[in-house]
C-alpha cells in the first residue's frame, strides 16, 4: 500500500511538473495582464506622467539627473533628462523620432533615423507589447523558465513587428515582468540592452515599476531610473511628441 501511495504521489508531481512546463504563450501572457491590474483598468489608462532620478555611474564616476517621461496612448511618448540648466530630450511622434543633445553640443532638434527611431516605437506603446499582441502583429513564443539572479523566471520571447526581439522575464509568484533583453538592429550592428524593473506601485489600479536598471547584455546595469511619482490619465499636449517646427 506505501508502494502504491508514493508511486501515485510521484506521478502526480510529475503531472505537476508537466503542467507548469508545458504552459503556453497565451497562458502567460493572460497571468500577467491579470497580474497587472486586468485589462480593462490597463486600457483604462490613456497617458502617463512619470518623474523621478536617472543615476549614470561608471566605476567610482556617477552622475545624477533629473528625470521625466510622457506617455499618451495614439500620440507618442517624450523623455527629459536635466541637469544645470541642460534638458536632454529624446521624443516619438507621428512615426518620427527625434532628440535635443546640449550635453554634446547640439541644441536644435535633430531627426533620428528609422533605425534608431525603431526602440521609441516600443516606449509608445503604453499598454505593453503583450495587450493585443497579434493585432500589433508581433509574435510570441513560450520558451520555458530561466534562472535570473536566483529565480526561476518564466521566459516569453516576443518578435516585435518591426522585427525587434524582446526577451521578457517574468517572477513565477506574481507574473510581473521583472527583466527584459531587447535584441535591436542599428545600420546593421546587433544590439542588446538589458534591462531589469521592481519595485512596483499600483497607480489607478494598474501595478507600474519605480525602478528600471538597464545595461548592456553581460555588462553593469549603469543607468538606473528612480521613479519618484507616476501620475495617469493626466492631461498631455500631443504637440510635446512632433517634431519642433520651429
Amino acid at each position: 500500500m506505501v508502494k502504491i501511495l508514493n508511486a501515485l504521489a510521484a506521478g502526480l508531481c510529475l503531472a505537476a511538473a508537466s503542467t507548469a512546463s508545458a504552459m503556453s504563450a497565451e497562458e502567460l501572457i493572460a497571468k500577467n495582464i491579470e497580474a497587472r491590474g486586468g485589462l480593462e483598468k490597463i486600457q483604462a489608462i490613456d497617458a502617463v506622467r512619470a518623474s523621478g532620478r536617472m543615476v549614470f555611474a561608471d566605476g567610482d564616476f556617477s552622475i545624477e539627473l533629473s528625470y521625466l517621461n510622457l506617455v499618451r496612448a495614439g500620440a507618442g511618448c517624450r523623455t527629459e533628462i536635466s541637469l544645470q540648466g541642460l534638458t536632454a530630450i529624446t521624443a516619438y511622434g507621428g512615426g518620427t523620432g527625434w532628440n535635443v543633445s546640449p550635453f554634446q553640443g547640439r541644441r536644435d532638434p535633430e531627426r533620428m533615423s528609422a533605425d534608431d527611431a525603431k526602440s521609441l516605437e516600443y516606449c509608445a506603446d503604453l499598454d505593453g507589447p503583450l495587450v493585443d499582441w497579434q493585432a500589433k502583429g508581433h509574435k510570441v513564443e513560450y520558451q520555458g523558465t530561466e534562472d535570473v539572479d536566483g529565480t526561476e523566471a518564466h521566459k516569453l520571447k516576443v518578435t516585435l513587428k518591426n522585427g525587434d526581439v524582446q526577451t521578457m522575464y517574468f517572477d513565477p509568484d506574481y507574473f510581473l515582468e521583472i527583466r527584459s533583453l531587447m535584441q535591436t538592429t542599428v545600420r546593421g550592428v546587433k544590439q542588446e540592452q538589458e534591462t531589469d524593473v521592481g519595485n512596483y506601485e499600483r497607480i489607478n489600479g494598474v501595478y507600474l515599476p519605480f525602478s528600471i536598471e538597464s545595461g548592456p547584455k553581460g555588462g553593469p546595469k549603469s543607468q538606473k531610473v528612480e521613479i519618484e511619482k507616476i501620475e495617469a490619465g493626466v492631461e498631455i499636449d500631443p504637440a510635446q511628441f512632433a517634431f519642433p517646427t520651429r
